[in-house]
């Protein structure tokens, strides 16, 4: 079976206006415009398979969104060549647009003055669900999400966390081979993530469907995907599984270790990088293979009450990729 999506070497450049300083600049600019050529997206090629889950990260202006929407055919790339569900996304035929589904975090597509079962309405015209087939996707994904009561509701009465998941059964209605989803869970707090979380697990579970999530919120990204692409500053930086990053960027182990002293002892930071000091518990970060020597040394010096070794959080590992990602000088 062929990959769902297929990335050759695509680029995305935008050309943006600058303009100059001071009221000569100003004018000088209505005559003669100055552009700078923005990289948005540089040279980057992946596969995903049908049935994958997988996580795409980066920071803020990585490019991201918009490989997303090169992806679902909004822009087209300045370079480079792509194929979605066996499409040209760009080409916007209408087989390919009724196949996919793109979510994202901060766009409404419900009409906000009215239910959201009128917009679920509307969507079953668009894409000529069948009744049968309609209620019943419509009814599990209300229940998979408990918000059964809340359809009849105007949207802009919902909280955010209410209206996500709308938005989410809206995208699942026509039942999509690929779904997209741009920041999913941004701003809902951490009941509504996990609800969000969980029905994502179980309709990719039960349908099968494939799914490229970004998501700034590592919690989403452990919970849904074993694989991860990650770019940084348009270049794709790493691309494999999510326990491969701790294997090729977790070069440290984080001790907690609590003395029974009132106070952790001065002397520390000759093992490996103090963190966090609360009371006599301390955090310390040090090679993993200096991890044991470091134990036994301290055992031998100090009185301990209780001792943990952690790898160090996903967050602050995604950071370490981003930042060895960066721009060359």
């Amino acid at each position: 079976m062929p990959p769902i999506i297929e990335v050759d070497h695509i680029s995305k450049n935008y050309s943006v206006f600058r303009k100059k300083e001071g009221f000569k600049g100003a004018l000088q600019s209505l005559f003669k415009r100055e552009y700078n050529t923005v990289e948005a997206v540089k040279d980057i090629s992946f596969s995903i398979e049908p049935g994958e889950f997988v996580a795409f990260l980066g920071p803020n202006g990585a490019g991201k969104t918009t490989t997303l929407k090169m992806l679902s055919g909004l822009i087209f790339p300045s370079v480079g060549t792509a194929k979605v569900l066996g499409y040209t996304p760009w080409e916007r035929q209408d087989q390919f647009r009724r196949q996919f589904s793109l979510v994202m975090g901060q766009k409404n597509q419900l009409w906000w003055d009215l239910p959201a079962s009128d917009s679920f309405e509307l969507h079953r015209e668009i894409y000529n669900i069948p009744n049968q087939q309609f209620r019943q996707t419509l009814g599990q994904l209300t229940e998979l999400l408990g918000v059964k009561d809340l359809t009849r509701q105007a949207v802009r009465e919902l909280s955010l966390g209410e209206r996500m998941k709308m938005e989410l059964i809206a995208a699942l209605l026509h039942r999509p081979r690929l779904l997209l989803l741009d920041e999913p869970t941004i701003g809902l707090d951490v009941v509504a993530q996990v609800t969000i979380q969980k029905c994502l697990r179980e309709y990719h579970e039960r349908n099968k469907v494939t799914v490229l999530l970004t998501s700034h919120y590592m919690r989403d990204v452990e919970a849904l995907c074993r694989r991860v692409i990650v770019i940084a500053h348009g270049k794709l930086i790493y691309d494999g599984e999510l326990s491969g990053i701790r294997d090729k960027f977790g070069q440290e182990k984080l001790l907690k270790i609590e003395f029974q002293a009132d106070q952790p002892p001065p002397d520390l930071s000759q093992y490996g990088q103090v963190g966090t000091i609360e009371g006599p518990t301390v955090e310390l970060r040090v090679e993993r293979p200096k991890v044991a020597e470091v134990l036994s040394n301290i055992l031998a010096r100090h009185t301990i009450a209780d001792v943990s070794v952690q790898d160090p959080p996903l967050e602050q590992l995604i950071a370490r990729v981003f930042e060895e990602g960066g721009p060359s000088t």
